[in-house]
């Protein structure tokens, strides 16, 4: 039996200063070293190779989160390009993964499915002073975001298809960044995704409080949206782009239909997704495939629930108080994987 944790972290300012202060913070972390050990010697080809093209493109779409990096790399007397590389979530491989979501009208509930190993346990609740929307959710890669909600009840979760036939591009833990932090709602969303480059193909479930819940289906190539609240690891209108086995992802998709059909309140929905029980959770570590966290968002009612590994009871943040001053006095989620892996 393994432990691991999410910390969690809220904070209110300038990026510039956000970046300081997770950089402060990560010194003292063991993520860093432990990132390090799992890029390994391969860790080269892995990051991005055009430097000044990645600072346009973001200094177009989020010129803000360029001063997080930077204060990052004071923080951790880390050099520019190598921050870049680190933290830019720009140009990058991604591990195979599963993920699975279902929405309602009035929620969303995501299992985010991977490897403990690459989890960085940082449950991240930042509002900006400077630019941008207050976004609760948990990180990805320090500046990326797994899934999550931003201020104005946009809710953003996303699914692995594949990496095959990659392009220049964002990496999905930054396009959520961008989305959250950058639109109000389900239509600027969509236009977002249209217009900025996708480094692999990602379905990118989004509900707002107007209530319906759209996939955007982006790879590298083309961008297309359908109307649906559940989505697992294949495409639906971009056929071809879909990997070459998908009984598994269209098992799943079936599961959740059948057993959310008869739930009647978001709790019986997160424990569909939650509790191993109903066919849905994952235990596929060793694929780097197995369910990390359970992540509800309330839209309407801008709260949260996050649950690590199987079968937990959910910690509840009200992110609309939080909204209004009121600190989370959450510091820590803790989580048991029993897992036979090494790692």
């Amino acid at each position: 039996m393994k432990q691991f944790h999410s910390d969690v972290t809220q904070f209110r300012g300038p990026h510039y200063d956000f970046g300081f202060y997770q950089g402060e913070r990560l010194k003292r972390s063991p993520i860093l070293p432990n990132r390090e050990k799992q890029w390994g010697p391969r860790k080269d080809r892995h990051f991005l190779i055009n430097l000044e093209e990645y600072k346009a493109i973001m200094a177009t779409f989020a010129p803000a989160i360029l001063d997080e990096i930077r204060r990052l790399a004071d923080a951790l007397h880390m050099d520019m390009e190598k921050a870049f590389r680190r933290f830019g979530g720009y140009y990058l491989e991604y591990s195979r993964s599963g993920c699975s979501i279902f929405s309602d009208a009035s929620f969303m509930v995501r299992n985010y499915d991977s490897h403990p190993r690459g989890y960085e346990g940082r449950y991240m609740i930042y509002e900006p002073t400077d630019q941008g929307y207050a976004v609760i959710g948990p990180s990805m890669q320090m500046t990326g975001r797994i899934d999550g909600m931003n201020e104005k009840g946009l809710v953003m979760g996303y699914n692995f298809t594949h990496s095959r036939k990659s392009g220049d591009g964002f990496l999905c833990n930054m396009i959520g960044r961008l989305i959250l932090e950058n639109c109000a709602n389900v239509d600027e969303a969509i236009s977002l995704l249209k217009e900025i480059p996708h480094r692999h193909s990602f379905s990118y479930v989004l509900l707002d409080p107007a209530g319906e819940s759209h996939v955007v289906e982006a790879s590298p190539r083309e961008v297309a949206v359908r109307r649906s609240n559940v989505c697992t690891n294949h495409f639906h209108l971009l056929n071809e782009e879909n990997r070459y086995r998908l009984e598994e992802t269209r098992h799943r998709e079936k599961t959740i239909r059948d057993q959310q059909q008869h739930t009647s309140h978001p709790y019986q929905a997160f424990k569909v997704m939650n509790n191993p029980a109903h066919g849905v959770f994952s235990k596929k570590y060793d694929a780097a495939a197995g369910t990390i966290h359970t992540s509800v968002y309330f839209p309407r009612e801008l709260k949260a629930w996050f649950g690590i590994s199987p079968d937990r009871e959910p910690v509840i943040f009200d992110f609309n108080k939080w909204l209004q001053g009121d600190d989370v006095i959450v510091k820590k989620s803790k989580a048991n994987f029993n897992i036979i892996a090494h790692l």
